[in-house]
């Protein structure tokens, strides 16, 4: 089958737009850490990026339905290392959720878990071919998201955790879920929250209390969601030429979680809606090559990664701007991160993997 895979089949205005939106958030790393401790670390970026396309062209080559009849094998590794990290992770601010590899590096297994489970799904409503789910079905489908998702909520990573749910909703919508069952999960979620306010951290319950009224703790879990308000606001219009939020180190993490609200300081409203727009360019080829491609599968597979990036953005820019509480979800593309860079080109050349064999019997 690989003799008639051709790159003039690859998606190259999409790879345009994705490397536009790095370049954008390479360009804000810098700046946002030129007088700090993490000044230079947008060089890691660049590498971080290199590799990514590398990556990408590489996983472009491998047949998906190759990966697919696979999938149940990297299932199992995905959660063996879910383990590890519980077992052998590095501990920081009270969670595990790295494993430090030689060269001072760290990579967060469940970010590329996520892959995983995209390809998982799509492999199992691959194989169903009722136009509805059964319930049987739907509870097996639940499984497979749900028990790396709880995996994760040990570590704990709430943030990472929740973006493995658009994966299972789209899914699940795609598949045939009827609303009977969409009603039935609905009302478990809700017989279920104040079991989960239970258990969750203190700090964890901090973040959402002080997400419906920030000024209630404006030196402790508001901080970041006042500092990141301000942030945005004196950007204006045509953004701030001092950056003083971000310059000045009063915007947390600007490189990271709150790098939208360090851009929007300092390329304005405009700047920050251009951001948006490129996200949106982005969304929509994606989507495209979903409806193009050549089996439900493929089309399984596409979506998947259409939800986890449109999830990433909708939480991120909603967290900068007061609208979600602060999770930890990085913003894609942009936000300082080889494990987040990386899953997002290694999704990426998935993609570009359908696209190409959009033409192939």
């Amino acid at each position: 089958m690989s003799r008639y895979i051709s790159y003039r089949d690859f998606d190259w205005l999409l790879l345009a737009f994705v490397l536009l939106v790095c370049g954008l958030g390479v360009l804000e790393i810098r700046s946002a850490t030129e007088h700090s401790k993490f000044a230079g670390v947008h060089v890691r970026q660049i590498y971080w990026i290199i590799g990514g396309v590398l990556a990408m062209f590489l996983i472009s080559l491998i047949n998906y339905q190759a990966l697919l009849d696979r999938v149940h094998w990297m299932y199992i590794a995905a959660l063996a290392s879910l383990v590890s990290v519980l077992i052998f992770g590095q501990k920081y601010l009270g969670a595990r959720r790295w494993i430090k590899l030689p060269g001072g590096m760290h990579f967060q297994p469940s970010e590329w878990v996520k892959l995983i489970l995209i390809l998982a799904v799509a492999k199992y409503f691959a194989d169903l071919h009722q136009r509805e789910l059964s319930w049987p079905d739907f509870l097996k489908a639940g499984a497979i998201v749900g028990v790396p998702m709880l995996m994760v909520l040990g570590q704990p990573d709430l943030g990472t955790a929740l973006t493995y749910i658009p994966i299972a909703i789209v899914a699940l919508f795609l598949g045939g879920m009827r609303w009977r069952q969409a009603g039935a999960v609905l009302l478990v979620v809700a017989l279920c929250m104040p079991l989960a306010w239970h258990h969750m951290k203190d700090y964890q319950k901090q973040r959402l209390v002080s997400f419906r009224d920030p000024d209630s703790d404006p030196r402790g879990a508001g901080y970041h969601v006042n500092q990141s308000l301000i942030a945005v606001g004196s950007g204006g219009l045509w953004g701030s030429d001092s950056g003083s939020q971000t310059h000045l180190a009063f915007l947390p993490e600007p490189h990271t979680d709150f790098i939208f609200a360090a851009f929007a300081e300092e390329h304005g409203f405009v700047g920050a809606l251009g951001v948006l727009l490129l996200y949106f360019i982005v969304l929509m080829r994606l989507t495209q090559n979903a409806q193009t491609a050549p089996d439900r599968a493929g089309t399984f597979v596409v979506m998947g990664v259409v939800a986890v990036l449109s999830f990433h953005i909708l939480v991120n820019v909603g967290m900068v701007v007061g609208f979600m509480p602060v999770t930890g979800i990085p913003l894609p593309l942009m936000s300082y991160g080889g494990s987040s860079v990386l899953f997002m080109f290694l999704a990426l050349g998935i993609v570009m993997n359908v696209r190409m064999r959009r033409f192939v019997n």
